[in-house]
């Protein structure tokens, strides 16, 4: 009997880890806002880090979260780091490409809770008095991944909130 458990449980840990190895292995997360301000002003709160505790969904989330700045003030090469509790865990951003106006391109590495290097994307595109902000996160999904992306509804479910609480307060930050 208690053989036929084992078989039974071995069985579904198997089909379990068959399931989850064929989860997607790349993901992509993007979430697009309107913003009534020049984009001149809505490119440069987010080509500087130091300005991002306006605006980032997850500043406020560890008021005694501790950051290092390093690289050039803004723009290509300019770095932040963090580190803090258990909601924004620790980790590094490294602007790579800077192109005013249109584009940011960032290495986002996460250190804990888990590691994981992602990139991230803004695109700004000008409308008449606004200008259109996209914000774009790509990476690998590992087994681990895989596993909470399917337990936990996918990236685009972990993630795509924060983008657009970040990107509802970057339209209120930029319009003050």
């Amino acid at each position: 009997m208690l053989t036929k458990i084992l078989i039974g449980v071995l069985c579904a840990a198997g089909a379990l880890a068959a399931v989850v190895a064929m989860q997607p292995a790349q993901f992509e997360v993007t979430r697009k806002a309107r913003i009534a301000a020049p984009p001149e002003k809505v490119f440069a709160m987010v080509n500087d880090f130091h300005r991002w505790e306006a605006w980032s969904p997850w500043e406020k989330l560890d008021p005694a979260m501790k950051k290092t700045f390093s690289g050039p003030e803004a723009g290509a090469g300019a770095s932040y780091a963090w580190v803090g509790n258990s909601d924004v865990g620790e980790g590094r951003m490294t602007i790579t490409e800077s192109h005013p106006q249109q584009h940011i391109r960032i290495r986002l590495e996460f250190l804990k809770p888990f590691a994981a290097t992602n990139q991230t994307e803004f695109r700004f595109t000008p409308a008449a008095n606004e200008v259109e902000v996209s914000w774009t996160m790509t990476g690998e999904n590992n087994f681990i991944s895989k596993a909470f992306c399917l337990f936990l509804g996918g990236m685009d479910k972990m993630i795509g909130p924060d983008f657009e609480k970040g990107l509802t307060q970057l339209r209120t930050a930029a319009a003050s």
